[in-house]
């Protein structure tokens, strides 16, 4: 959960709303938590993996099933580029030749190129390192916070904005508590699911509200006169901490993201194998390398659909789209777990509760968005459906071609 958001999103929302941006990411946290305890409650239900795919085809059968993984999976493709594109802005204070445009779109491509590579070849070193780069990333986080106590006029104040002016920050804030439900899709592989992913998915979404909201209050308390928002971190750890604490920073945000994009490298192109097994996609997503064991023909197109959006747009927009699409699967999944306890005769008054606050925050957060993101939305879920028709008259098996 914590990948590019929290190094991008201090900057915008204190431009946009002031004093009032950690109160606005604990109304955020507050707002996710039907969301939240929807997929717990759905958790305890299923022991195998898949989440999102699983959760959807149960409740509303096999085309909704696939709706909903293919939407989880097109939004992480567009949040890897947008967490790239922070950060080469972040490596860019560092190396000023990154804030060429057509520099930083090269570093963008070059950078997801690697990551499909390493995928491509194999991960297991590279997952062992997920720990030691969670450690690179929050630390210098926290060094921040508490520097702004002694750096920065901790009392920053407290203004309420313009309803309006919330509205247009609302999409980014739900970018920041996107990826919890990461830990649902590999339930199969796990000792206790039903008892441990509840409780993992409650503990995060705590606890990246409250660091999101510390590091926007220290980001606030500091006050630096940033000219680069792209880099806004970096500048407020310059102004508190001196040059070591901004290389830091930099340091901690190419950590992030790159922990963050390997994580979605290895997971999300398994979706899109799993769902060509059960024949939902095209034979040829289903294709494994022959040399290296792994998923080759979903690792290269994810990769390529990500450096095809890191070569678009930057950080901004492609979160609001990115945020989006996942509100698709979001909603399938709220809506899933009341039609389940339906049909068993044991609806839960609060699960369903839970279920239509879910289902209408997401609603909700979904109209905010601008015209361009819509046109993605209806790009990608376009092309999807037109490989699920595709696929549709082949049944669903195990063996897949080799390549």
């Amino acid at each position: 959960m914590i990948g590019a958001g929290i190094f991008a999103l201090p900057a915008v929302l204190a431009a946009s709303i002031g004093s009032f941006a950690p109160w606005l990411m604990l109304a955020g946290g507050l707002a996710f938590l039907p969301l939240a305890l929807c997929y717990a409650w759905l958790a305890r239900r299923f022991e195998n993996s898949g989440g999102p795919v699983l959760y959807g085809e149960a409740a509303f059968g096999r085309f909704v099933g696939f709706q909903a993984g293919w939407a989880r999976y097109a939004s992480a493709i567009v949040t890897a580029a947008a967490n790239t594109s922070v950060m080469v802005a972040y490596m860019a204070a560092l190396w000023p030749l990154l804030g060429n445009p057509v520099v930083e779109a090269g570093a963008i491509a070059t950078i997801l190129a690697i990551i499909t590579l390493v995928n491509l070849v194999g991960m297991n070193r590279a997952v062992g390192a997920l720990g030691v780069m969670t450690v690179i990333k929050v630390v210098p986080l926290a060094a921040l916070v508490i520097s702004a106590l002694f750096a920065g006029d901790p009392a920053i104040g407290f203004a309420v904005p313009e309803f309006s002016a919330i509205e247009t920050v609302v999409l980014l804030t739900f970018y920041a508590f996107m990826g919890f439900e990461a830990v649902v899709e590999p339930a199969g592989e796990m000792r206790r699911p039903r008892r441990d992913i509840p409780l993992a998915i409650i503990t995060m979404v705590a606890a990246v509200t409250a660091l999101y909201m510390a590091v926007i209050w220290a980001y606030l308390a500091i006050a630096p006169a940033v000219e680069n928002e792209e880099n806004a971190l970096a500048g407020a750890a310059l102004e508190a901490m001196g040059d070591i604490g901004a290389v830091a920073i930099v340091i901690a945000a190419a950590f992030s993201i790159a922990a963050n994009n390997f994580n979605g490298a290895t997971t999300q192109p398994r979706i899109l194998y799993g769902m060509a097994q059960r024949g939902m996609l095209p034979r040829w997503f289903g294709g494994v390398s022959k040399r290296y064991g792994t998923p080759a023909n979903a690792i290269l197109f994810t990769g390529g659909a990500s450096i095809a959006f890191g070569m678009w747009e930057g950080f901004a927009v492609l979160a609001v789209a990115g945020t989006l699409i996942r509100l698709v699967t979001y909603g399938i999944c709220a809506a899933a777990l009341p039609v389940l306890e339906y049909r068993e005769n044991a609806l839960n008054p609060i699960h369903l509760a839970c279920a239509v606050a879910a289902v209408g925050i997401s609603v909700f957060v979904a109209l905010q968005v601008d015209e361009q993101a819509v046109l993605v939305l209806a790009g990608l879920l376009g092309l999807g459906t037109l490989f699920y028709f595709v696929a549709g008259r082949r049944a669903p098996q195990t063996e897949l071609p080799v390549t």
